[in-house]
């Protein structure tokens, strides 16, 4: 049980309370040598779609080589507690899968790992970014707009899968396409 003032009383909460004071949190930048620890974290977050040809070890490899030093982890105590992909594609910015394991929630490190992708961002002058949020993803969604992020109500996404062979049309059996 850990007790926290609030200048008038003493409140007793049961979860722990994690000072970022307290905590030694690295942020650094994402190679493929993270990539199983990363993977773990995406895999165990709510709102994380994932996808096993396009985030494959492969894929990630290519993706963190196209966007050197343009993605990030947050560790605390050597662990991989954080972790964000970022890159552009000339004109526009895309961060994607951010994710911080639950302990380590509001303290800071989504901020930070988002601070660092806008940084490197600016620095390649790209100066509009995007982000993708699963429907229904209410957790993400306030977490971006407390950021400062805006809802995009002119847009849409369309997609179409490739087949690698060049061979597939993207249309499945009933003519829907893939999403």
């Amino acid at each position: 049980m850990h007790q926290i003032s609030n200048c008038s009383r003493i409140v007793q909460v049961a979860v722990p309370v994690v000072l970022w004071e307290e905590m030694q949190v690295e942020i650094a930048s994402f190679t493929i040598r993270s990539y199983d620890e990363v993977l773990a974290l995406w895999r165990q977050t709510e709102g994380v779609g994932l996808h096993d040809d396009s985030d494959s070890r492969p894929a990630i490899r290519s993706y963190l080589a196209r966007n050197r030093g343009m993605s990030f982890v947050a560790r605390a105590g050597g662990v991989v507690v954080g972790a964000v992909l970022s890159g552009h594609d000339g004109r526009r910015g895309y961060i994607h899968h951010l994710a911080v394991r639950p302990d380590h929630r509001r303290i800071g490190i989504g901020r930070r790992l988002v601070e660092s992708c806008l940084e490197v961002l600016s620095a390649a002058g790209i100066t509009k970014v995007h982000i993708f949020i699963l429907g229904g993803n209410t957790a993400g969604t306030a977490f971006w707009n407390a950021l400062g992020w805006m809802p995009r109500r002119d847009i849409g996404v369309m997609s179409k899968r490739i087949e690698p062979d060049g061979a597939g049309d993207g249309v499945r059996e009933g003519g829907r396409g893939e999403r």
